[in-house]
């Protein structure tokens, strides 16, 4: 009979991976710094002493997510998160870092728009929330994983709730194909300089972010339909500066990003800007502008060995 050692050995480990990366990305928004985390808890798991390990996956999940923690805790991402110039990491559909996905809660739970969300609540209550709503774990296995008592963790877990409930009381589901037509038109209002027609487009309580390409120190918000039509105008409004900036003329894909409508712009198959849009009754109710390399490598990886669809703008 094998030692535990060789029950929960390495094989063992890499079966875990997967789901060891899509808790580490929905509790930091980072797909690198998911990764990091996830081998770093490879390195602990080698170094443990396994004959003391009565269930892997309960120790694993206590060692990501206090290592995630302790990511979230520290001085350099608190201020750089504090300071607003953070966006989630985009991830193209398909990409096993966004699992599981089976229920409403699940997709909402690693969307841009919570995921965006969560930065408001602590850490610990971020960690709650991914567990319930992502995860499914009880309150009991919760308050081993964090240290806390079942109480704490159900009154954690309220407070979370409350807070995203609060900004996402009007969040629906939008339907992919009829989604796709409304970003269809509205790039198409974009490119063509109609900002009535943007106007048009967009609900009365519309916010858009960015990160200004990553160039910007603050993110950029925008939260009238006339601001983001002005917004959006100009950033589809092609220069030779940007066309510079871009390392050429992009083309502009569809795609779903984090179970989001979005538009991908591309320059020799490399994708140098992503907008995620929010769907409702219509119209588009948010969107957020990711340009900024180092949140684009993992969609890029992913872009890579991705047949697209002929661009939705091929022009610009």
């Amino acid at each position: 009979m094998g030692t535990a050692s060789d029950r929960f050995g390495t094989s063992w480990f890499e079966a875990s991976r997967t789901r060891l990366a899509s808790l580490a990305y929905r509790l930091l928004g980072s797909g690198a710094d998911a990764e990091d985390a996830v081998q770093d808890a490879f390195l602990r798991w080698q170094a443990a002493d396994r004959e003391r390990i009565d269930v892997p996956e309960a120790w694993l999940t206590k060692v990501v997510t206090n290592l995630c923690l302790d990511r979230l805790r520290s001085a350099q991402v608190r201020h750089e998160r504090t300071a607003g110039a953070w966006l989630p990491e985009p991830l193209l559909d398909g990409d096993p870092m966004l699992g599981p996905a089976d229920t409403f809660e699940q997709r909402e739970s690693v969307s841009l728009a919570v995921l965006t969300l969560m930065e408001r609540l602590s850490p610990v209550e971020r960690a709650v929330y991914v567990l319930r709503e992502a995860f499914s774990y009880s309150h009991a296995e919760m308050a081993q994983i964090l240290d806390i008592t079942e109480s704490a963790s159900q009154q954690h877990v309220h407070r979370a709730r409350t807070r995203v409930a609060d900004e996402r009381r009007r969040s629906v589901e939008a339907d992919p194909a009829s989604a796709r037509r409304i970003v269809e038109e509205f790039l198409a209002a974009a490119a063509s300089g109609r900002t009535e027609r943007l106007v048009a487009l967009l609900t009365d309580d519309v916010t858009a972010l960015s990160d200004g390409n990553g160039l910007a120190k603050r993110l950029l918000k925008y939260t009238t339909p006339q601001q983001v039509a002005s917004y959006v105008r100009a950033g589809f409004k092609p220069t030779p500066a940007k066309r510079r900036l871009a390392g050429g003329a992009p083309t502009f894909h569809f795609a779903l990003v984090n179970g989001s409508p979005a538009v991908l712009a591309v320059v020799d198959h490399r994708v140098v800007g992503a907008v995620a849009f929010e769907v409702r009754d219509g119209k588009v109710a948010s969107l957020r502008g990711i340009g900024a390399a180092v949140r684009l490598g993992r969609i890029n990886e992913a872009w890579s060995r991705h047949e697209p669809d002929a661009p939705v703008l091929a022009t610009w």
